[in-house]
């Protein structure tokens, strides 16, 4: 038995980052190790975040030894979190970087916490080069990758990036499912649950609203004379990470509000499984990418899905057989969400069903512990 903690957001934090980490941590305690959350008590100040609130309205787990006591912008915080890590001593230290910003505090608390020259420190990197540049990107990120003795990352790009910073070992896994959300219902009762319409052709966009994602390229997909003919509605589900005046102005613009359903609070984790099973397909309209939580969603929930050909999105969705690839265009993303109806839900669900074997969470839990040496 291995005694593991890892660093990243969960609970009472909310989001993508903070499901895969609570997720993670049971893969360990189902394996039988000891395994705990350190997380955030502050984890970003107002100004980094776009959204409504940091904090989630979900009860917190009940079966996680989540420790909230992290603040992000406290370097006597670091080094009072790095001695409490040092003390403890872990024997590995799983550690989640996806923002720059975080490269001080947790490089710090690495460092101290490793001082204990028992630990080891497995970095699982979502992003090396954040998708929005901010001053102290490279430096901040230089000085955290010292305190890592190794890297998992998500996609292969991700991996390529690494190697400007670190030639540490590192592995390319890629993202497990979102298995945590609970089981699929059948489709027209999640739309009785969401008030949707019964038997219209529904397409999803889900997630945080961010420009990198291409959410104005499918705005003006949807307003194809192909896809206005075909009586297709979209479904966007998820909060604005950015101003939404512009999204407003583009929709009034296009005149395509009648094509379009809003759901943009954020979506509680209770309410994930409805919107996956409401949807005939879903749709990442991504202008540029590393990897997507969004895809192993749409695999658990066996939703067919279009993906543009950026990032490791591709490698995740073999063409014509799990979902279909395009350009971030609008006019290719037009087409493709045709020929998704084309070809028909059925079509997809055989290859989803093999391809879905690949995405296990004792993936990552191996990787961590050959990386660690444990």
């Amino acid at each position: 038995m291995a005694k593991v903690v890892i660093i990243g957001p969960a609970h009472p934090l909310r989001g993508g980052l903070a499901s895969y980490n609570e997720r993670l941590a049971r893969q360990f305690l189902a394996e039988g190790h000891d395994a705990s959350i350190y997380t955030f008590s502050l984890q970003y100040p107002g100004f980094l975040f776009p959204g409504t609130t940091q904090y989630s309205s979900e009860p917190a787990p009940t079966d996680i030894n989540i420790k909230v006591r992290i603040n992000s912008v406290n370097p006597l915080n670091w080094i009072k979190v790095g001695n409490q890590l040092k003390r403890e001593r872990p024997d590995v230290i799983v550690v989640r970087y996806w923002l720059p910003f975080m490269g001080p505090c947790l490089g710090t608390i690495l460092r101290i916490a490793k001082s204990n020259k028992h630990t080891k420190v497995v970095c699982i990197a979502d992003n090396i080069k954040p998708h929005e540049k901010r001053p102290g990107d490279v430096a901040f990120t230089k000085y955290f990758v010292k305190s890592v003795d190794a890297f998992i990352t998500m996609s292969e790009k991700v991996l390529a990036d690494l190697k400007a910073f670190s030639l540490k070992p590192a592995k390319h896994v890629v993202h497990p499912l979102y298995d945590n959300f609970g089981e699929g219902v059948d489709k027209i009762e999640a739309r009785k649950k969401l008030s949707l319409p019964e038997d219209d052709k529904i397409i999803l966009f889900f997630g945080f609203i961010r420009q990198y994602k291409g959410l104005d390229l499918l705005l003006q997909a949807m307003a194809d004379a192909g896809i206005r003919s075909s009586g297709i509605k979209l479904l966007v589900a998820g909060e604005f990470y950015e101003d939404r005046k512009q999204y407003d102005e583009q929709i009034a613009q296009l005149g395509i509000a009648a094509n379009l359903i809003l759901r943009t609070d954020f979506i509680a984790d209770s309410e994930v499984r409805y919107y996956l099973s409401a949807a005939d397909f879903v749709i990442q309209p991504y202008r540029n990418a590393t990897q997507s939580g969004v895809t192993p969603l749409a695999y658990h929930f066996e939703k067919p899905m279009l993906v543009t050909n950026v990032g490791a999105l591709p490698d995740m969705v073999p063409d014509g057989k799990v979902g279909v690839v395009c350009s971030p265009d609008p006019a290719s993303i037009a087409t493709h969400i045709l020929k998704l109806y084309e070809l028909g839900e059925s079509h997809f669900l055989p290859h989803l069903r093999a391809e879905k074997k690949k995405y296990s969470w004792n993936n990552i839990t191996s990787a961590i512990f050959s990386l660690a040496g444990k």
